[in-house]
């Protein structure tokens, strides 16, 4: 038995260390080289913790050799010594510093340590005060170092790997090691190589395993695949505190134009989830109170800051969710007839710019102030597809055609089966997908994609609301995000810094829209004098006619376009271009934003 445990410590040495220390007694029992061995290992087992004191060393030592050697190289030594510390200072970051202070102090080192080492050469160790000075200004500067908190970390996390070989031993894995580890802000990642025959899938089922065996909290540890998609590698990712257990205030917009990607909240390694929209159609899934709404209002308060895109909006809850955007939103259809007029537009306007890009021999339309994109945002689109079925072709045209001349389409529902999605091509056009939280596991692959629950985008596991799983081209690997925070007083102020830059649509679509209403009107107009005939003089009255009577009763506060809209039938443009028409001559006046009303003398 004693054998046997003596094997095993052997066994275990081998494979942390590399090699078994030779153990030689002298005559008088002693075991000097067991003492020098273990004197190594703890050298270089803290050798972090040491390194100030060998820094210290390596000058001291340096210093003397050269004061005896080369005493003229010292002003060599001052110049390498400050170039050195303003390499440091400006691009340490390439170097893993990634934090100024961490670069300012990184320079004020190499500073000190090359004007010590100058100083030495020319004048000698014994020479006052520079061994005095090496100690205490070695102290001072080693205090900053111990305390440093991702040093400490990455010492830890150092040592926790050490014991890999025996913790991949317990857990089944035995003959996976580590290739590289490095410490962010939130906890560390590491890179494994897997023995012959292991697959990243079974390192996901021994993911509560790995939790246990490095002490971590329940959930703290991922798995993903390597960028390389190397079937024996694995990306290990573990926590030390959840970033996302509290919810994160939006900063504020991250673009300014809708050809930057957007940040739509941080991952759990503190970099932004940033998605490129323009000319991609995008997708939000998720249980009822997982998030989306959240999700919408970081998109469109993106947007909203973006004078090169135009917003539709359909909520077909009343505008419960997308009203407080009204403002910088240029048309918002609450109810299934509005949604069939603006998707109905949105194909003429597609059409239109298809056929301005064609007739000029270019490809595909590059938005400006000028010439706008037009994003259009559908809340629960479920909800689309039951109380305006009609819209499904709509939708599809969109999707499969609005890429070239810029027209995308932003849906968000709870799940999104075919029939949710109309039974059209509408889903299968959606490139960048969000998931949050899903109750089944079979709904992951309905909003991500099939096969995606199989290869670790487990959207079930989200366990807050703003949680989520982005799925693009430039995002293929499941990294858990949360979404931005919008609170009331958000909104409300960024509506009031954006609502001045907010453009309209470009003539071109414009007057597809007016030319695709003027069709149905003719289409129609049989049946619209049969009806005007039946109701009467009243009914027969022409649009700007219903128009000029609500300017002239209007209140001293104005009356708000919308009500203009509704009133007369007829589209937010048309009625923007008579109250223009009617303003140029001088017969209303704009009250404030969205509110109008006839001139004083003009109603009189």
């Amino acid at each position: 038995m004693a054998r046997a445990r003596q094997m095993r410590r052997q066994a275990r040495t081998i494979r942390r260390y590399g090699y078994q220390p030779m153990i030689v007694m002298n005559g008088d029992g002693q075991l000097p080289d067991v003492i020098a061995t273990l004197i190594g290992r703890g050298l270089w087992r803290y050798r972090s913790e040491l390194a100030p004191i060998y820094l210290a060393t390596t000058l001291a030592s340096a210093g003397t050799v050269l004061h005896f050697t080369h005493p003229q190289w010292w002003p060599y030594l001052l110049v390498a010594g400050t170039f050195a510390a303003w390499l440091l200072a400006l691009f340490g970051e390439h170097a893993g510093l990634a934090l100024r202070a961490e670069r300012l102090y990184a320079a004020v080192v190499a500073m000190s340590a090359g004007s010590w080492l100058a100083a030495v050469t020319a004048l000698g160790i014994t020479f006052w005060p520079l061994a005095p000075l090496l100690l205490g200004g070695g102290l001072m500067l080693a205090l900053p170092w111990w305390v440093h908190r991702r040093r400490c970390a990455k010492v830890r996390v150092n040592r926790q790997l050490d014991a890999w070989p025996d913790i991949a031993q317990a857990i089944g894995l035995a003959g996976s090691h580590v290739q590289s580890a490095v410490v962010d802000v939130w906890g560390w990642r590491a890179r494994f190589a897997l023995a012959r025959g292991q697959t990243i899938q079974d390192v996901i089922g021994k993911i509560p395993a790995i939790e246990s065996a490095l002490g971590t909290f329940r959930g703290a540890v991922r798995v993903h695949p390597t960028r390389d998609d190397k079937a024996n590698r694995f990306e290990l990712r573990v926590l030390d505190t959840d970033p996302h257990a509290d919810a994160i205030p939006w900063p504020g917009p991250s673009v300014s134009s809708i050809t930057e990607p957007i940040d739509l909240g941080p991952f759990e390694d503190a970099t932004s989830a940033r998605v490129l929209l323009l000319r991609r159609h995008g997708l939000l899934g998720g249980v009822a109170g997982s998030g989306k709404s959240g999700g919408i209002n970081v998109l469109i308060g993106n947007l909203t800051a973006c004078p090169d895109v135009v917003i539709w909006a359909i909520d077909l809850k009343l505008g419960m969710e997308l009203q407080p955007w009204v403002s910088c939103i240029d048309r918002l259809a609450t109810t299934p007839e509005q949604a069939r007029a603006l998707l109905r537009d949105a194909v003429a306007v597609l059409e239109a710019r298809a056929a301005w890009l064609a007739s000029r021999g270019v490809r595909v339309w590059e938005p400006t102030s000028a010439l706008p994109a037009l994003v259009i945002v559908i809340d629960e689109y479920a909800e689309l597809a039951d109380d305006a079925p009609d819209s499904a072709r709509d939708t599809d045209s969109i999707a499969r055609r609005g890429r070239a001349v810029a027209v995308t389409l932003i849906a968000a529902t709870q799940r999104p089966t075919q029939k949710a999605m109309g039974k059209g091509a509408v889903r299968s056009q959606m490139d960048v997908r969000v998931s949050f939280r899903v109750r089944e596991r079979r709904d992951v692959d309905l909003i991500l994609g099939q096969g995606m629950l199989d290869v670790g985008w487990h959207a079930q596991r989200l366990n807050a609301p703003g949680k989520f799983l982005l799925s693009a081209p430039e995002h293929d690997i499941p990294r858990r995000a949360r979404a931005y925070l919008l609170i009331d007083e958000a909104v409300a102020s960024t509506v009031h810094k954006h609502v001045d830059i907010r453009p309209t649509l470009d003539e071109i679509s414009q007057t597809a829209i007016e030319e695709a209403q003027a069709g149905i009107r003719l289409h129609t107009a049989d049946e619209q004098e049969q009806s005007l005939a039946a109701e009467g003089d009243e009914a027969c009255e022409s649009p700007e006619a219903i128009l000029w009577a609500l300017l002239s009763g209007a209140p001293e506060e104005g009356i708000p376009v919308s009500h203009l809209i509704k009133a007369t039938n007829m589209s937010r443009p048309w009625v923007y271009q008579r109250l223009r028409d009617l303003s140029d001559g001088g017969r209303v006046t704009q009250v404030s934003r969205g509110r109008w009303r006839s001139t004083a003398d003009d109603s009189q």
